[in-house]
């Protein structure tokens, strides 16, 4: 019990210290100025935001780095996560840097192209956030909405 103990207190440290450094990191909006400027949502799961380019490196700040069940939102003004149990995340449409599919982002690892990832910029960074829809007809239908919306630097 004692190590099981040591090692739970090492990661909420571990946490704890990840938050300090990221602090100058700013909070992006957590709901849209205007609802209706976003389509559908589709439910599916939020798996967090990383550092672009180092999916290891989980924003930890403004609970970015918090796996949690979401719907995905997209319109002229962005990108809308309405997440549950966590803050929810609004990207400006400016923001977008690119649209991908991946097999992994912020720690987390899936199937071949399972992942849809979002880079953006948040403050002076670069960042990746992932979805996966919880269906697969779904998938396609976000990645394509995304894609044809923010098409610039899309690969």
């Amino acid at each position: 019990l004692a190590l099981i103990a040591l090692a739970l207190w090492g990661m909420r440290r571990g946490w704890v210290n990840r938050q300090r450094r990221q602090a100058g990191i700013p909070a992006p909006a957590s709901a849209p100025v205007d609802a209706s400027s976003f389509g559908a949502a589709v439910p599916g799961l939020f798996l967090g935001t990383g550092v672009h380019g180092d999916w290891m490196d989980r924003i930890a700040v403004h609970d970015l780095g918090i796996r949690s069940r979401a719907t995905i939102s997209w319109g002229a003004d962005g990108i809308w996560f309405d997440r549950d149990g966590a803050r929810s995340v609004v990207i400006p449409a400016e923001a977008v840097l690119s649209v991908r599919t991946d097999r992994g982002v912020a720690g987390t690892v899936r199937a071949r192209d399972s992942v849809i990832v979002v880079t953006w910029t948040l403050g002076e960074a670069a960042v990746d956030t992932g979805f996966r829809a919880d269906e697969t007809a779904d998938h396609g239908t976000v990645l394509d909405g995304l894609m044809a919306s923010f098409a610039r630097g899309a690969h």
